[in-house]
């Protein structure tokens, strides 16, 4: 008796000084990471995002802001271009805004909600506690979770995360492909929750005058009717704000270098190009066929749009892309001072992401 009485007692203690340890399995961390997301009032992140998908790594600063209940900003920043561009979501809608060229695009649309981001936290959380065949390993610093990736394209189909293990912040993610290849990476360097922010981190015109421009730009919003409309400010905008700058936005019909697709879909070979010239601008049209038919479109990024259809926002790693139409269906970006569009009746969503991600690491030569 006294021996069974002695080993119950050792078998406590033991329990004890493990449980002092902090040792967690999946279940506990998973439980705690849904309580901290329910509760998630606001956090500032910042890394290196590195996209495999072109002939050479690319690498981009990322940083994230994020306040409760739905207010987003990330600017991504081109490392090799310092070229910068920010995703914007606050009461009055989503924005895509290009400080360079001193414009904001509103769109409405639900955005993070109805798409994840590898950099965001609550999408990495929801993936984490969404998969029931999760795996986890617990190494000396952090929580190693192997996860389904739920991103908006097919081709992204496992991701690895790992959450430190003192407050569970992200250190580093990894994205890959059906064949186990890394396509997308993130390397927190910092990460802080319970980040403080004022009135204006989230408003669309401080965000543009704090890139250093002096013009207010153009402002690209959605009607009630669902179309894309211009609205600016004459006092601040046009020839006088050129002027007080010091120097003029570059012709819209001043000649460019041409972009090509280093990425095709299988089954798919370049079918002629052709030379547009109209009153406002000249654009290059690149016509594919095969497997599937689609047009790539380039040229100078107009000063103003009238009317553009509304769509849906689209993470294409390096910025956001506007994607629009039912049954033929346009993808639209901006990079460094020009407009790409892939249009497409039969093109996968998925296959114009990596086309897209195919010509930016081309673009500003």
């Amino acid at each position: 008796m006294r021996r069974i009485t002695w080993a119950l007692v050792i078998v406590i203690c033991l329990s004890v000084v493990l449980g002092g340890c902090g040792k967690k399995d999946a279940d506990g961390v998973v439980k705690d990471l849904d309580k901290i997301v329910t509760k998630l009032e606001s956090y500032q992140g910042s890394g290196t995002m590195t996209l495999h998908t072109g002939d050479k790594p690319q690498e981009y600063r990322v940083e994230v802001w994020y306040q409760n209940p739905s207010f987003y900003r990330i600017a991504l920043t081109n490392a090799q271009k310092d070229i910068t561009q920010i995703v914007l979501k606050n009461d009055q809608g989503v924005y895509v805004l290009t400080p360079s060229l001193n414009k904001s695009f509103r769109f409405q649309s639900d955005w993070p909600e109805n798409q994840g981001q590898v950099y965001l936290y609550q999408t990495l959380v929801r993936s984490i506690l969404s998969d029931n065949t999760r795996q986890f390993v617990s190494d000396k610093d952090s929580y190693v979770f192997d996860v389904a990736a739920n991103y908006n394209t097919h081709a992204l189909v496992r991701q690895k995360i790992w959450l430190d293990k003192d407050d569970y912040a992200p250190k580093q993610v990894q994205v890959s492909d059906a064949e186990a290849k890394v396509v997308v990476e993130v390397k927190f360097d910092k990460f802080d929750f319970g980040a403080k922010f004022d009135d204006k981190s989230f408003d669309m015109q401080h965000n543009l005058d704090t890139a250093g421009q002096r013009a207010k730009g153009t402002l690209l919003e959605v009607d009630e009717n669902g179309m894309l409309v211009e609205r600016t400010d004459a006092s601040e905008t046009g020839a006088n704000a050129a002027e007080s700058d010091g120097s003029a936005a570059p012709a819209l019909n001043e000649p460019f270098g041409v972009i090509v697709p280093t990425y095709l879909p299988e089954g798919v070979v370049y079918k002629d190009d052709k030379v547009v010239d109209d009153s406002d601008r000249s654009s290059v049209l690149l016509r594919y066929d095969g497997t599937y038919q689609f047009t790539v479109t380039e040229s100078r990024s107009p000063d103003r749009t009238v009317s553009l259809v509304a769509g849906t926002v689209v993470d294409l790693g390096f910025t956001a892309g506007l994607l629009t139409g039912d049954e033929l269906q346009t993808l639209t970006w901006t990079v460094d001072g020009l407009e790409f569009r892939i249009t497409s009746d039969n093109l996968p969503v998925s296959e114009m992401v990596k086309i897209a991600a195919s010509m930016e690491e081309h673009t500003g030569k």
